[in-house]
């Protein structure tokens, strides 16, 4: 058994995803826009606009399969009740990735020393995506 997530972007998919190979050198593995499907989504089921769109895309970064869309609607994103958490090998590659993921977002605890960790924070990122950067 295996949990993935699949983060649904509203619209902002492209961006999220340029943002996120340069934050984090995330790799595009699969790509499919709402075009390419074999079978035209029924009428109304997306909105004007969105033919374009991500329908679904894979991403990988470092050990992590994330599953990323535009979605169905051009509501809004909502990401609560969840953060991702990225472990680096050390305390600097942690203030490098906090940094790059902070653009456009806030910090909702400073990356700082903690009991367990030489370098814990945490921020939401441009998208409002929570993300948890720690170093053992």
């Amino acid at each position: 058994m295996k949990v993935e997530p699949y983060l649904f972007f509203n619209g902002r998919c492209d961006d999220a995803i340029a943002f996120y190979q340069e934050a984090l050198g995330a790799e595009v593995t699969f790509l499919m826009r709402m075009n390419d499907a074999p079978d035209p989504p029924p009428p109304g089921a997306i909105p004007a606009g969105f033919e374009h769109k991500v329908m679904h895309a894979n991403l990988r970064i470092g050990e992590l399969a994330l599953m990323v869309s535009d979605g169905n609607s051009d509501m809004q994103p909502s990401f609560k009740g969840f953060c991702l958490s990225l472990s680096v090998a050390n305390p600097d590659e942690a203030a490098q990735r906090f940094a790059a993921l902070l653009p456009g977002g806030k910090v909702t605890m400073p990356l700082g020393p903690t009991f367990w960790s030489p370098a814990f924070g945490m921020l939401e990122d441009r998208f409002g995506v929570g993300w948890m950067v720690i170093a053992p």
